[in-house]
């Protein structure tokens, strides 16, 4: 049975102050976020006022219902949603690609697997051209496939795929293979759920990165109705610039999923880099 662990009057002391000072810290940094989301709320006047306020003095809902009464913030929802469950379905991909790189022996294996981690040293900016125009020959710019194609798979998640599946003993794979299982149901009925841990991790991940979305669909898209989140938000910002409530509806319609999806799932993005980090 594992002792319980005793701090004394001087290490409880110093517990508590740098508990403290985090906690100061953490509400400073967070001040801009609060008046951002609580100036959403506010009318425009009351954004514009001197002294500003923090917390509104009538809440209104104008500012979100004009986003998506008057700013097609709806048709900009509707493609961010539809980036994100695509790069869902190149997680399947991904761990595809990272359980053949753990469990299988071909040749080339770790040649092509070291290839595939140097692609993570090259900027994505670097790379943006010869992609838009492969997708020009293939007539596939100012199309939500030419938006979704290029962020399916991603060396990142591979490697992290692979690292956890490495973890995953041979004796179980050969047990199903036994049982007359095929290789692509011990992968579906054995493997996936084994790599919860690590499939949330990069759900989460994948979430984000598809939310905020914002220059591969600048450059592919020339049609407003193609628009993410990111743009829209960049548009309104052009267009209503003056308009500093619908600015800050904007912001927050934008931050607020992220900062929840990272307070909820924040303890398994860093369980599952340890995880993984395990050899």
């Amino acid at each position: 049975m594992k002792q319980p662990v005793y701090l004394t009057s001087k290490e409880r002391y110093k517990q508590w102050t740098l508990g403290i000072i985090l906690t100061i810290g953490g509400f400073l940094i967070s001040i801009p976020f609060i008046w951002m989301i609580l100036s959403a709320f506010k009318t425009e006047s009351e954004v514009m006022q001197i002294p500003p306020t923090l917390w509104p003095s009538e809440f209104t809902l104008e500012n979100f219902v004009n986003l998506f009464a008057n700013m097609n913030f709806t048709v900009y929802l509707k493609n961010t949603i539809i980036v994100v469950l695509f790069s869902f379905a190149g997680l399947f991909l991904n761990a595809m690609a990272g359980y053949a790189f753990a469990k299988f022996n071909f040749k080339g294996r770790e040649k092509i697997f070291y290839m595939v981690l140097a692609t993570m040293m090259i900027p994505g900016q670097v790379t943006m051209i010869p992609v838009y125009l492969i997708l020009n020959q293939l007539q596939l710019t100012n199309t939500m496939a030419g938006i979704v194609l290029p962020g399916l798979v991603g060396a990142f998640s591979i490697f992290l795929f692979r690292q956890f599946m490495s973890t995953i003993p041979d004796e179980l794979l050969e047990a199903a293979r036994l049982d007359g299982a095929s290789e692509f149901r011990v992968f579906v009925q054995v493997v996936l759920p084994i790599s919860k841990p690590i499939l949330a991790v990069q759900g989460i991940l994948t979430f984000i990165a598809g939310w905020n979305s914002f220059l591969w669909p600048l450059i592919i898209a020339n049609d407003e109705a193609l628009y993410t989140l990111s743009v829209g938000l960049s548009l309104l910002k052009g267009q209503y610039g003056g308009n500093f409530a619908l600015q800050m509806a904007g912001s927050t319609f934008m931050v607020v999923p992220i900062i929840i999806i990272f307070i909820l799932f924040q303890k398994h993005i860093i369980e599952g880099y340890t995880i993984s980090g395990m050899k």
